[in-house]
């Protein structure tokens, strides 16, 4: 995903890019496999479908603070939805162009969750009475990139991210890892031929051993059939708490996304095929299960 230009966009993302590639060894070891096989000539070929970022759903804080940072630099306001049993929301922006990324924020629905669990997460949150991203200049790509890896809050204990996790492993992944980057997302569609079919490319994952959550099937499929996606399982890191106590918990992965044309544009040739006459947004279905990426039990069936 790293950028060439100077642009204030492209800085930002690369800044975000680097310490989450160097954290999810994944990222690594599929780009240099598609370097073996020729896929690519270099980890800057691949064309990113999204990046995504988890927040907590209370006041100064989620989606409607998170957001400002993409809004300013250009990205637009799409689609709602909704992950009734995850206790979810989510929006998913449009890039000024399609040089950049889409970008998928979430945040989690805070006052759905038990008087126990809202007391942990206010607990390390109650601090923050006004939008941190106030105090941060949006033209300037040090600031921001520093308000994306510096932490809001303290760091949790280990008993206080135990206890949120049995209810909500979101709401722990987030308690501790904070706004890092999540996932980002290989276009598939944009491969040559047959890796640019998820069935075909899944199968080179698994020959270089990646493993892929398999919540809900490998493959998760739109209503529509139109947009296909699977996921690593994330990898584990060996995470220090406030009281000195460590463990290993779930850290991020990578999504790999395939987004057939419209019917209309079925019978283009592919490479006549622009981002506009194939399969735009996103599922809640399929990304409800990618969400299980980082959850206990997709990370310990593939241990």
């Amino acid at each position: 995903m790293n950028f060439s230009d100077d642009k204030p966009l492209s800085r930002i993302l690369n800044g975000l890019f680097v310490p989450y590639a160097n954290r999810v060894p994944d990222v690594k070891a599929v780009s240099s496999a598609m370097e073996n096989l020729g896929l690519i000539t270099k980890q800057e070929d691949i064309i990113n479908d999204h990046i995504a970022f988890r927040t907590l759903g209370i006041p100064n804080l989620g989606i409607s603070s998170f957001e400002q940072i993409f809004l300013h630099h250009g990205y637009t306001k799409q689609d709602h939805y909704f992950f009734p049993k995850k206790k979810l929301d989510a929006y998913w922006y449009k890039p000024p162009n399609y040089s950049y990324p889409r970008v998928f924020i979430s945040e989690l629905r805070v006052e759905s969750l038990s008087k126990q669990a809202q007391l942990i997460i206010d607990h390390y949150t109650n601090n923050i009475q006004e939008n941190p991203l106030n105090q941060v200049d949006l033209d300037n790509v040090d600031d921001v990139v520093s308000f994306l890896h510096n932490a809001l809050w303290e760091l949790p204990r280990l008993a206080d991210y135990n206890a949120l996790l049995t209810e909500s492993e979101y709401g722990a992944w987030v308690l501790y890892n904070r706004y890092y980057l999540n996932h980002y997302t290989i276009s598939v569609h944009e491969l040559p031929v047959p890796y640019d079919e998820l069935k075909f490319f899944n199968k080179f994952l698994k020959s270089i051993g990646v493993k892929l959550n398999d919540a809900g099937g490998e493959i998760k499929i739109s209503h529509d059939r139109l947009l296909r996606q699977s996921s690593t399982v994330a990898q584990s890191i060996q995470a220090t708490f406030a009281d000195g106590e460590t463990a290993e918990i779930a850290g991020s992965y990578v999504e790999f996304a395939e987004r057939l044309p419209l019917p209309k544009y079925a019978k283009l040739p592919k490479e006549k095929l622009t981002n506009s006459q194939r399969r735009e947004g996103f599922e809640t279905g399929n990304a409800d299960k990618i969400f299980e990426s980082t959850f206990r039990e997709q990370i310990n069936k593939h241990s």
